[in-house]
């Protein structure tokens, strides 16, 4: 068959060599092979892999985008009970300090904010070299006391900071 399908396209034993012709029939059934496999494999295989299927109308189905590809993990996690599931943030929000002042000037700032963040959302000029609290660059009077702004944290109740 394949002398003819040669014979067909006007490859004769004389324009052809007897290698070439070899060659030639080689590839052809390395190509027959694999489309071989191909075509068992779409009719072996299950024709929810190949495609989208139709649920049909006499049976009802429900919607689902599980992949089904490990049908047996899907009740794997059916026992765990974590209880209700509760907001990611804040419980209760932030806690507000409104007698927060610098150099005079009321602020309004959140209990535990370093004094940095404070004073540069206030737009209060506060030098600063290390931000690690080593240097001393950035201290400030804070209820009367000299404390680095860098590490120092805003109290919960009345706050007075000077910044020199």
């Amino acid at each position: 068959a394949f002398y003819c399908f040669l014979s067909f396209f006007g490859l004769t034993s004389t324009s052809i060599t007897r290698t070439t012709r070899t060659t030639m029939v080689m590839m052809l059934s390395r190509q027959v092979t694999l489309l071989a496999i191909v075509l068992l494999s779409l009719f072996v295989c299950n024709t929810h892999a190949f495609g989208v299927t139709v649920p049909s109308t006499t049976t009802t189905r429900s919607s689902s985008s599980a992949l089904h590809l490990f049908g047996g993990l899907k009740g794997a996690f059916a026992n765990e009970n974590m209880g209700k599931k509760e907001n990611a943030g804040l419980k209760n929000g932030p806690k507000f300090n409104n007698q927060v002042t610098i150099n005079k000037k009321a602020i309004k700032a959140v209990a535990g904010q370093r004094v940095s963040q404070v004073a540069k959302a206030a737009r209060v000029k506060i030098s600063y070299s290390c931000n690690k609290g080593d240097c001393g660059t950035c201290e400030v009077f804070m209820n009367g006391r000299i404390v680095k702004a860098c590490q120092a944290k805003i109290p919960a109740g009345k706050c007075d900071i000077q910044v020199y």
